[in-house]
This record gives structure tokens, C-alpha cells and sequence, in this order.
């Protein structure tokens, strides 16, 4: 199992509802080995990321069906909409867990 971990600095404008559509497309992707998808907020309770203020987790069964989705055009588009709305990016981790 893959977690896909997302972390990101949102601009201080950012739109709240292009946030929400965004995850919701990201949500409603069906690809081979996609199997979780979970967001919100980070309550940052040790005080060490305060500056990724909101994130997401996806699951995948292997690093095949993370690469599928990396390489996803619908995953693009929506990445290149995700990034319109921060300051400075993403931070990205991939954990092999389980």
C-alpha cells in the first residue's frame, strides 16, 4: 500500500469553493489501484507544519497504480487548479506502508 501525502500553503485568497471542487474531483476518480481518498484540514497539534494549513491522502494498492494516477490527465488538470490556489506549491510524501 501507497499513501499519496499532500500538503498545501494556501494563498490567503484562496477560493474556498474551487478548494472544494478540486477535492471533489480528486475524490471521484476511478483508476485501477485508487483505493482511499481522504482531505481537511491540518490541526497542526504539535506545531510543527503550520504553514500547510490543508491537505489530502490517496491511497493506492502499489506504485503502479500511483503512477497511473500521477500520469491521469483528469489528475493534472485538477493538480494544475490545486496549485492555482497556493502560494508555494505543494509538499509531497510517499509512504509504503502496511
Amino acid at each position: 500500500m501507497i499513501q499519496h501525502i499532500v500538503m498545501m500553503t494556501l494563498a490567503e485568497n484562496a477560493d474556498a469553493e474551487e478548494l472544494a471542487s478540486v477535492m471533489e474531483g480528486l475524490a471521484a476518480l476511478e483508476l485501477p489501484g485508487f483505493v482511499g481518498f481522504e482531505h481537511g484540514p491540518n490541526l497542526d497539534f504539535e506545531k510543527l507544519s503550520q504553514s500547510y494549513p490543508y491537505g489530502f491522502i490517496c491511497s493506492f494498492e502499489d506504485s503502479e497504480a500511483l503512477q497511473i494516477y500521477a500520469d491521469d490527465p483528469r489528475h493534472k488538470a485538477l493538480g494544475s487548479r490545486l496549485i492555482a490556489l497556493c502560494t508555494d506549491g505543494v509538499f509531497v510524501a510517499d509512504l509504503k506502508v502496511g
